[in-house]
């Protein structure tokens, strides 16, 4: 049976109740990008809201963390994980607690008493020594010199932080073929922490004291990653079930062992199994250049770098072939992996398909430069032009001893970020140092975009807003219904037709009541100086605008609208790319 499940049967055998994980992507919390803890979607009935299903509590969480990516290529890394957690409500306290995780570990599980260690809290200025938890471990027959008091790393969440806070007392594995120690020491790494009992006690008050709760709570956690391959014998994470078919696929799609190769292979799967489960969440996340939509999309592009290391054909379905197995291995145990299937595998297709086109381009580019430190502008052209993120850029250069101006780079980047406001305002300011090549080239085909509505549409068009990255644009125009398919269709045909035709743009200055007075169109005249830019395409376009543009449509590339919806009332808006 797998080790979620016996957690579940043996926690509902003490009347606790089966609640669901909470998404990965928290619902009612701003303050973090993803979930990182099996309790952080109770916080709310640990702080003493009522839960509808009672104070007994148990659950397997989908868990995400980022603060460590660069570190997943090891044996025990992840960035997407499952805690198994258990909680008391105001219900039973520190007995209960560790005798039943002594008795999970011990008689469940079948875990040699021999091997295991505990660590506990010693005691401060702030907080007792926790005497009440080392008596119940002594009573269960854990040895003294197996036993030690411990301070900061026994007191959640740390010392300093005001709030709900309390002692823990944490279990250790002994991992390893040698002889078990008579006396354990937390600091060899042998000792590997398996569960942790955090015993939610007091309130930190802000004048630094503690104020013993009334209520007070359990919190347990088991990393299920962890624990599965300690039970399985093994001292690498991916060669234990939960992973060692995404490997074997690797092993097959690469036609390479995974011996000698561990850490390509290991970031592919890990990133893509934590891919699957971002992409699959009911909020929706895709991948962008903000927020969760950043880490997903800097997930898949890692993913794709050490694909392509080990020699992999980037243009073949391997990574649908990846997905495929992990939703198979969780959609009993999550519903939206299953529900959601289909979005996971575009999700996946389009992110790769999109940078593919780049990434070859993008090494040489960096190749280029790879002969000293990276400067911030060299940074940001492989972030904007190639889509490098800059820790993508940052890790290649760590590979060959070199250093990269990440200062230099966010100050580019404020550069890129005051253009898409701009934009999104209808104007832009003259000499964008910071606007890239993929800007550039959107900006130009929004003129182009407005001259082919009024075509198609009639001259009663409008421009009413645009938004502009380097990935897509969105153009706002005054419409009173929703587009037809053949509408769009010929849209597009019509843009295509001119950047095909390669028409030049030409540009001159006038007074700007004489620019309007020419037929040049503006949105936001008032916002414009007294001398304005007017950009012309051939015959097709007049806009006063304050730039960047390509020199000839022919560098543009193709035009697809990928959505048309309503934006206000009177006002459509329209999606889409260029590639």
């Amino acid at each position: 049976m797998n080790l979620k499940d016996l957690f579940i049967d043996f926690f509902e055998s003490k009347g606790h109740v089966h609640i669901p994980s909470g998404p990965v992507v928290p619902e009612n919390d701003n303050t973090v990008l993803f979930n990182t803890a099996g309790m952080q979607p109770l916080v709310p009935y640990l702080k003493g809201k009522e839960h509808p299903l009672g104070k007994r509590l148990c659950n397997y969480q989908k868990c995400i963390r980022t603060t460590d990516l660069e570190e997943v290529g090891d044996s025990y890394h992840h960035t997407f994980f499952e805690m198994l957690g258990s909680w008391s409500l105001g219900d039973y306290f520190k007995k209960e607690a560790i005798i039943w995780s002594y008795e999970f570990l011990t008689e469940v599980l079948n875990i040699p008493a021999l091997k295991l260690a505990i660590t506990y809290f010693a005691g401060n200025e702030i907080a007792p020594k926790d005497v009440e938890s080392y008596k119940i471990w002594r009573s269960l027959g854990i040895p003294d010199e197996r036993i030690v008091a411990l301070v900061e790393d026994n007191w959640w969440p740390n010392l300093e932080l005001p709030g709900l806070c309390g002692p823990d007392t944490e279990m250790f594995y002994w991992r390893s073929n040698d002889p078990v120690p008579k006396k354990f020491d937390p600091k060899d790494s042998r000792w590997v922490e398996i569960w942790n009992d955090v015993f939610m006690q007091y309130d930190h008050l802000e004048d630094g004291t503690i104020k013993e709760l009334s209520n007070k709570n359990v919190d347990t956690g088991m990393g299920f990653e962890r624990v599965t391959a300690i039970l399985e014998g093994t001292d690498d994470n991916y060669t234990s079930s939960i992973f060692i078919d995404v490997i074997n696929k690797i092993e097959e799609i690469s036609n390479k062992k995974y011996k000698g190769n561990e850490r390509y292979m290991r970031i592919i799967a890990d990133h893509i199994r934590t891919a699957v489960f971002i992409a699959a969440d009911y909020a929706g996340i895709k991948p962008s250049n903000v927020g969760q939509g950043y880490i997903l999309r800097r997930l898949i592009r890692r993913a794709i770098r050490f694909a392509k290391e080990l020699g992999i054909d980037l243009n073949s379905d391997f990574e649908k072939e990846i997905a495929l197995i992990i939703i198979s291995k969780y959609e009993k145990y999550y519903s939206e992996v299953k529900d959601n299937k289909l979005v996971v595998l575009e999700v996946l297709k389009q992110e790769k398909n999109k940078f593919v086109k780049t990434l070859e381009k993008g090494l040489k580019e960096f190749e280029k430069v790879a002969n000293k430190d990276i400067d911030g502008k060299t940074t940001f052209r492989l972030y904007d032009t190639f889509g490098f993120p800059i820790e993508f850029t940052s890790e290649l250069a760590k590979e060959r001893n070199l250093k990269v101006d990440t200062d230099g780079f966010k100050e580019c980047f404020k550069a890129h970020q005051e253009l898409s406001r701009t934009t999104s305002a209808g104007q832009f300011k003259g000499g964008l140092g910071g606007s890239g090549e993929m800007e550039t080239k959107y900006h130009t085909t929004t003129h182009l975009l407005n001259a082919a509505l009024k075509k198609v549409l009639g001259n009663d068009v409008h421009q009413r807003g645009s938004n502009i990255t380097s990935e897509r644009l969105r153009f706002d125009f005054s419409f009173d219904r929703k587009l037809t398919d053949e509408e769009k269709t010929e849209i597009e045909n019509v843009v295509n037709k001119w950047i095909k035709e390669d028409l030049p743009i030409n540009f001159e200055q006038l007074p700007k009541e004489e620019a309007l007075k020419s037929g040049a169109e503006c949105e936001f005249a008032d916002r414009y100086p007294d001398i304005v830019t007017v950009y012309s395409i051939s015959n097709i376009s007049k806009e006063i605008c304050r730039g960047p543009h390509v020199k000839s449509t022919k560098e543009i590339g193709s035009f697809k609208i990928t959505k048309e919806e309503a934006s206000a009332a009177g006002i459509r808006r329209i999606r889409a790319e260029i590639k």
